[in-house]
């Protein structure tokens, strides 16, 4: 069947040909007649063949309009990015002026490509001519798809604005103004800014965004003079703050700007205007001469007009005041009941007071009871984060917050769910936003903004390459955000930035590529040419494995998921995924060779993995962990013996390798996984237990030779293997006990030595810290008696502190479990016999943390304990201490009791 639709396509074209058929011959029918020639062919599974004849021809019969049309709309329904025969042959109906067809052959490509953005333009241009209003679906259409058409959206703008849309046309023009400020058309951009201005005045954080970006993509001072607009309908409204915070920004762009300056003095004017010194501190400051550097000037005057009457201070020894009065440049505040009442110049003040707002967390700490205050925070978190952020120059990141919360308002455990609830309405609250300079800090905003709005805030201040990633994958799956919005695509123009040239793959390009794939699957509108396949862009990675590990993922995206799905769309995925899986460890790899067929490279991996563990140490311990069940692994050939002997070679690598502090985090990691497998199940001793006496001493020989290997690992094999071969015969150094290099201790004492650390940190440096400030504030430190106590007291502490650190660092937790009583070691209770007197003494060989001589309670660590440990039931001890002799005969040695 599809023999014949060949053959009356190739009559068909020889037809055309030998007849010279004029483009007028051509109808709608005309072309109706050939779609069903392309659904016959999509129907008989030959379109591709259809293609081929069709583009043949067409290498010598440019203009065949049979042959335009089929390879066209075949190309089209196979997602071709090359359009060129559609493209030709509506511009020769066109030429020919055959409208109708035009109007029919591009509703015929949108209805298999909607986005296809030459269609819709030509098919909006028949509809101007035909004054036809389904125009302006179709304008809406090209603005959704062209982020450069500008012109468009201002007409869409005008159009809602007409109907009484407002919400809409607003839409439109700040998508036409971004649109024109991309295009550095000034004069368009100053028409619509100035429209803007008069629809939506109080949206200023959407302002100063287009500011940023006509400061960076056209000119800095053109950006100034469009905020004046902005600036003066605060000014006519008496928004003082946020007029003097546009001005500021208008200075920082050019400081000598006398406009700017002369407005900001007639903003703080309004602001002050019924403070009594305002014009005496305007003279002060030089706020008003041009040979004073205008911040300078700005700094001096704000921090003068905060010292009034009421006003509230802070002093960093006295904490909160309140000013009570100010007569002849003598402010009397009062600190408190603790503090007083302390007069001081106004000079004085300037330098050393913090002028504190009436709602900031510090007056409020110091005016409002405790459980007021608490049960106010617990309650409107929102609040809290409010009042607490614009304390400090509305700009604080999370640790502050909790420093100001606790532990004096919440305790750690009120704080640990008021935290995760908080940070909840940081990211969801559109009030919230960012810091620009620094995205560890929170910023509120006056009012709300869309979503959009505050995640491409969050976008441009995030600096870190994968934090944005992640950004933009949240913009994405957000459902209160438009992905076909400008800011979007600004977004994500930042990731097909990087593929616009590449010379070397790195892992931002990478990502890059995987990102824009992924958005050009969700949305279409957006969709990014590739200039490369991912087959090209592999094969220019060095080392597959090392670019797998660069990747990050985020929270709502999967990078390293992506790549491993792109990678089994190469030829040799089979090959790619044995390379890639010591270092993935990803067991749905394993599965997928082993169902594709690739049991036998999945069986060499994992044999060869245990042949060179020191190559392939993740994957040893993956394979013994997790597939000792599997069909294929046992039929891999590869001994449960080797496989417990390459772990302990894992071990041994590891420890030298961190001795030699070669990639020593990792090689931690894995020596502490590996220790966990082999002996915290008695993996390897049941093992050996149920083996041979050869056996055993082949696998304790290597576990022996690992020098750095817990001890009491290596005490409780030897017991055990005692146990049940009472005649095996070790190493004669192996007879005596050992200990870690750090110092034993029991669990309890260690909790108790931590805690006494944290109270040195937490409670008793702090106080002592303060109470250096309350006697250094007194002044005259020499004759200071209470200050040189303080300091005594600081040294102490200071000393107590480092020491306890020390031992904590050297610290090392006793497992009752491995205590034996075959010769005395720490943990046991020994009794003694003094060979002079014949009496008994019994003694418990603890730790320096626990002894306790006069109970009888000695450390291994002591000249006594060191001389008596290792000794056997039987055995006789001789030694002197402060020459004093001692011998004594071992008669009893058992568990001591540890708590």
């Amino acid at each position: 069947m599809s023999e014949e639709l060949v053959k009356t396509v190739q009559e068909m074209l020889k037809e055309e040909t030998w007849t010279r058929a004029t483009i007028s011959n051509y109808t709608k029918n005309n072309l109706i007649e050939l779609a069903g020639i392309v659904e016959k062919a999509r129907n008989e599974d030959c379109s591709d063949e259809l293609k081929e004849i069709c583009d043949e021809h067409l290498s010598h019969t440019k203009d065949s309009i049979i042959a335009l049309y089929i390879s066209g709309i075949i190309g089209l329904q196979k997602g071709e990015l090359d359009n060129s025969p559609l493209t030709n042959l509506v511009d020769i109906f066109q030429k020919n002026h055959k409208e109708n067809v035009v109007v029919y052959l591009c509703q015929t490509i949108l209805s298999d490509a909607p986005a296809n953005k030459f269609a819709l333009r030509t098919l909006a241009d028949c509809y101007r001519a035909e004054n036809n209003e389904k125009i302006w679906d179709l304008y809406e259409q090209i603005v959704k798809l062209d982020y450069e058409e500008a012109d468009i959206a201002k007409l869409l703008a005008e159009r809602y604005e007409k109907q009484g849309d407002e919400e809409t046309a607003i839409d439109y023009y700040k998508k036409a103004l971004l649109r024109y400020v991309s295009a550095k058309n000034m004069n368009s951009v100053k028409e619509i800014w100035s429209k803007l201005v008069t629809l939506i005045p109080e949206e200023i954080d959407f302002f100063l965004l287009v500011q940023r970006k006509i400061a960076k993509t056209i000119s800095e001072d053109r950006s100034a003079l469009l905020m004046q607009e902005v600036y003066t309908y605060y000014k006519d409204n008496e928004k003082w703050d946020t007029a003097i915070d546009i001005l500021k920004l208008i200075l920082n762009i050019d400081a000598r700007d006398s406009w700017a300056r002369k407005e900001i003095v007639d903003c703080y004017r309004g602001k002050f205007a019924d403070h009594s010194h305002l014009e005496e501190y305007i003279r002060m400051s030089n706020l008003t001469q041009n040979f004073r550097n205008v911040f300078e000037a700005i700094g001096d005057f704000e921090k003068h007009i905060a010292f009034d009457t009421k006003s509230f201070v802070f002093h960093r020894a006295w904490g909160v005041g309140i000013i009570r009065s100010e007569e002849n440049d003598t402010l009397t505040i009062n600190f408190g009941k603790k503090k007083g009442i302390h007069k001081m110049s106004l000079k004085m003040a300037v330098s050393a007071l913090t002028p504190l707002a009436k709602d900031h967390i510090w007056v409020l700490k110091a005016t409002k009871r405790k459980d007021e205050l608490a049960k106010l925070i617990k309650s409107d978190k929102e609040w809290a984060l409010k009042t607490i952020i614009r304390s400090f120059n509305n700009s604080c990141d999370f640790k502050r917050i909790k420093a100001e919360l606790v532990p004096a308002i919440l305790t750690p455990g009120e704080w640990t769910s008021w935290n995760s609830a908080a940070k909840k309405i940081l990211a969801s609250n559109t009030v919230f936003g960012v810091n620009p300079n620094n995205i560890n800090e929170y910023i509120v905003r006056d009012h709300e903004i869309s979503q959009e709005e505050k995640l491409a805030n969050e976008f441009k201040a995030q600096k870190q390459f994968f934090a944005r990633i992640d950004i933009l994958m949240k913009f994405l799956n957000d459902d209160e955000t438009d992905n076909n919005s400008e800011l979007f695509a600004d977004m994500f123009s930042y990731f097909t930035g990087y593929l616009k040239a590449i010379s070397k793959v790195n892992e931002q390009i990478l990502a890059s590529y995987l990102v824009v794939q992924k958005v050009n699957a969700l949305v279409p509108t957006l969709a990014y040419q590739f200039k490369y396949t991912f087959a090209e862009i592999y094969n220019e990675i060095d080392d597959p494995r090392e670019m797998y590990l660069l990747l990050k993922d985020t929270k709502n995206t999967s990078l390293h998921r992506d790549f491993l799905t792109d990678i089994k769309m190469l030829p040799d995925w089979s090959d790619q995924y044995i390379r890639l899986f010591p270092t993935v460890l990803d067991g749905d790899m394993l599965t997928t060779l082993i169902n594709k067929g690739f049991t036998e490279k999945v069986q060499k991996l994992a044999a060869d993995s245990f042949e060179n563990p020191m190559d392939y140490r993740d994957a040893v311990i993956y394979f013994f962990r997790e597939c000792q069940d599997e069909d294929w692994f046992r039929e891999s050939g590869v001994p449960y013996e080797k496989q417990l002997i390459a772990l302990i070679n894992v071990i041994a690598i590891t420890f030298r390798e961190i001795n030699n502090h070669v990639n020593t985090t990792e090689n931690k990691k894995i020596n502490r996984n590996t220790t966990q497998l082999l002996f915290k199940d008695d993996t390897l001793l049941k093992y050996m237990l149920d083996n041979d006496a050869e056996t055993v001493k082949r696998l304790y020989t290597l576990v022996n030779d690992v020098e750095d290997l817990e001890p009491t690992l290596k005490a409780t094999m030897r017991n055990r293997i005692v146990e049940k071969f009472p005649d095996f015969k070790f190493h004669v150094s192996e007879e005596k006990s050992s200990t870690p290099r750090g110092m034993i201790v029991t669990a309890k004492k260690l909790e108790e030595k931590k805690a006494q650390e944290e109270k040195l940190q937490k409670v008793d440096i702090p106080a002592n810290a303060k109470e250096i400030g309350e006697a250094r504030a007194q002044g005259d430190l020499k004759e200071n008696a209470e200050y040189k106590a303080a300091k005594e007291y600081q040294h102490y502490l200071s000393v107590t502190l480092t020491k306890l650190q020390e031992e904590l660092n050297r610290a090392v937790v006793f497992d009752p479990t491995t205590a034996t009583t075959a010769m005395i070691s720490f943990g046991t209770k020994v009794t003694l016999s003094d060979k002079n007197t014949g009496a008994e003494e019994i003694f418990t060989i603890l730790g320096p943390w626990e002894s306790d001589p006069d109970n009888g309670v000695i450390s291994y660590m002591s000249p006594f304990g060191n001389a008596i440990m290792d000794k056997k039931v039987g055995d006789d001890a001789e030694f002197s201490i402060n020459e004093h002799r001692y011998s004594y005969t071992v008669k009893n040695i058992q568990p001591a009791d540890i708590q």
